[in-house]
């Protein structure tokens, strides 16, 4: 029977040792019995270099120069580069709005209603020489409407929407010109209804802002909506403009006058909080996704932010960092044969050694992006580790088992 049970013990050993599990180099064979939590630092960094694999993944260590290379390629578009001041800052009348026609005519013509008023005193006339007495009359609002178009007693249609109310009050006295004396011609929006700011997210209330002739600006609209519900270090403003899509921290916007632009109509404003974030994965305190602000975080601090290092499983030398990134900031020229995302970015693992006390100098300025991947791999004798253990947990009940039978 003890013959029995030793050789029991032993072919359990000796199946796991055919697995490829007796030492830490083999853990990522083919048998399955024991799972990985990722790559090994010798994995990831047999995927790639400086020359392209099949993958075409890059592996660069985190170096002075490297992370300077980062840093200066990775400014945001500013809203004052991305959304030019408009040349013109008055407000175009638009399909839907109302607006509102004055005429005024000299004597003795009266081709406009009955009602005067005296020129001279600003009051209604009675008997006042009609040498200093003007006709006005104030048309009933008109509706911008489908064709862009209104229509003017013994004017006929005129185009309103994409002019200036004095351009149209141009072209109505114009058109009156020899059937009214003198005629003068005030046009005013009663209702902007077409040149409106769409103001939503995290604001004490979402609302669409006419423009005026004072043309808003981009903190003007956010105080209109309430303000900011969150805290301005942790918010972000993004601006949709047609097709063009920016964001800047409310920070950046509050500190530079100029990131405070002229709004247009349509725009979107959008308030967001902490839409950043990175995945931390591997041998760390805590596997998750992490919100960081919009005014930037460092690897030194996203690494405190996630608890650190596992002390018993991590490898302090495994450290990577994945991501899509620009060609310019890793140094390659821009018609270099480089594999590419439909985008334009290139696949790059950043190598991190946190043994070398440089790297922590480095890891201070380091920038972590949006989308980011923190891995940190195991150490090989953590890997060992979870060979003893299986071995144990399958060769320890047999053991017991013989006992029992002894």
């Amino acid at each position: 029977m003890k013959r029995i049970g030793a050789f029991s013990a032993f072919f359990a050993f000796k199946t796991l040792v055919r697995c490829g599990m007796l030492t830490a180099v083999t853990i990522t064979s083919g048998c399955t019995v024991m799972s990985a939590t990722g790559p090994s630092s010798r994995a990831v960094a047999q995927s790639g270099g400086r020359q392209i694999d099949s993958a075409g993944i890059q592996v660069m260590d985190v170096t002075d120069s490297l992370t300077r290379q980062v840093i200066a390629n990775q400014r945001a578009s500013l809203f004052s580069e991305a959304f030019p001041e408009p040349a013109d800052h008055e407000i175009l009348v638009g399909r839907g709005d109302q607006i509102d026609i004055t005429i005024w005519e000299a004597p003795p013509a009266t081709l406009f209603g009955v009602g005067s008023m005296d020129i001279a005193s600003g009051g209604t006339s009675g008997a006042v020489d009609s040498n200093r007495v003007a006709r006005q009359t104030g048309l009933p609002g008109q509706i911008v409407d489908g064709t862009g178009r209104i229509t003017v007693p013994f004017v006929g249609s005129v185009t309103a929407a994409g002019r200036t109310p004095r351009q149209i009050a141009d072209e109505i006295v114009s058109r009156l010109r020899g059937k009214a004396h003198e005629p003068q011609v005030i046009v005013k929006i009663a209702d902007n209804a077409s040149t409106n700011v769409t103001v939503v997210g995290e604001v004490a209330k979402n609302l669409r802002m006419p423009l005026t002739a004072k043309r808003e600006r981009l903190l003007d609209a956010l105080a209109a909506a309430g303000g900011a519900r969150q805290p301005v270090g942790k918010t972000t403003i993004q601006v949709t403009r047609d097709n063009l899509v920016e964001t800047l921290p409310l920070t950046t916007i509050i500190t530079d006058p100029r990131q405070n632009i002229t709004l247009e109509g349509n725009d979107v404003v959008t308030a967001l909080y902490q839409p950043y974030s990175f995945t931390a994965l591997g041998a760390i305190g805590r596997n998750s996704e992490i919100d960081f602000e919009g005014t930037g975080l460092t690897l030194a601090q996203a690494l405190g932010r996630i608890g650190g290092l596992d002390d018993n499983r991590a490898n302090a030398q495994g450290v990577f960092i994945f991501r899509l990134e620009d060609k310019a900031a890793l140094g390659l020229s821009t018609d270099s044969n480089v594999r590419t995302t439909p985008d334009g970015k290139v696949p790059v693992i950043f190598r991190v050694n946190l043994r070398d006390p440089e790297t922590f100098f480095l890891a201070q300025a380091f920038p972590i992006r949006n989308k980011d991947v923190l891995y940190v791999s195991n150490a090989p004798l953590a890997d060992f580790q979870k060979f003893v253990n299986i071995v144990g947990s399958l060769v320890y009940p047999i053991v017991m088992v013989q006992n029992t039978v002894r």
